[in-house]
């Protein structure tokens, strides 16, 4: 289960196993709270993330939604960027 990116404390993970399906998604962990979030409509699929953790996640897949995709696909994991106070 690669780490994809770390920010603002929150960290950023892709799973893919057989016991994995669609919708493309990532998993995001903020402290005790872990949420799967669709890549392609940025929707909680499972968990929970408070408000503003799940605003930066969303935004943070909007950055990236080509490279995530691209990973999804073909199981290729490697680190993007986190997002910072610049994005």
């Amino acid at each position: 289960m690669p780490v994809l990116s770390r920010f603002y404390g929150i960290v950023i993970r892709m799973y893919f196993q057989q016991a994995e399906h669609n919708p493309p998604h990532i998993h995001a962990i903020y402290g005790e709270d872990v949420a799967a979030i669709d890549i392609r409509t940025q929707t909680v699929l499972e968990g929970y993330l408070p408000p503003k953790m799940l605003s930066l996640v969303q935004e943070w897949i909007r950055l990236h939604l080509n490279s995530l995709l691209q990973m999804w696909e073909t199981q290729e994991f490697f680190p993007l960027a986190p997002l910072d106070k610049e994005n």
